[in-house]
């Protein structure tokens, strides 16, 4: 398959399952991935010579315990289909991967863009509470102090109960 006939296939496949997509050019696809837990997950697929290659942002570099973070990834990398959990040089949380062009279908752009779904959306709860459980506990108390909204910390309540319970006031 050719990196053009490849940009079509891709280009059919994008059209037909209603993602919001951008072409920035002959080569770059930026897709939006529409998730649970991660509203949404961005992710870039360019097309080479004889392979496309995906990026999918996940994460920031996490603010503490990075060696659990790191860990808790690469025991999923061992069990995950076309992409694997990555850290570029400032240390941000991505997914990756690499397939021949010729395996460019719509079955199997499905079962990619679902892994890369499944991963980022699945993950990004525990990525959180491992690498940024302090910042949360902080802004469960902000928002609790001020008689704002926790809803959307609801996953992380056990945190804030956690310290609760150990605040001897």
């Amino acid at each position: 398959m050719t990196k053009q006939s490849a940009a079509a296939a891709l280009t059919e496949y994008l059209s037909a399952s209603d993602l919001p997509y951008e072409q920035v050019n002959n080569e770059t696809f930026v897709i939006t991935l529409p998730g649970e837990h991660k509203l949404q997950t961005n992710m870039s697929i360019t097309l080479g010579t004889h392979a496309l290659t995906i990026n999918a942002f996940v994460s920031r570099n996490p603010d503490e315990n990075h060696e659990a973070v790191y860990r808790w990834l690469l025991e999923r990398n061992r069990r995950m289909y076309a992409v694997a959990f990555a850290i570029d040089h400032l240390g941000d949380i991505y997914l990756t991967g690499r397939l021949p062009l010729d395996s460019i279908t719509p079955d199997e752009l499905d079962r990619v863009f679902g892994s890369v779904l499944e991963y980022s959306d699945g993950a990004f709860n525990t990525i959180l509470e491992l690498g940024f459980a302090s910042a949360i506990k902080r802004e469960w108390a902000w928002r609790t102090s001020r008689g704002e909204s926790t809803a959307n910390l609801a996953a992380f309540a056990h945190l804030a109960e956690v310290d609760q319970a150990s605040d001897p006031n």
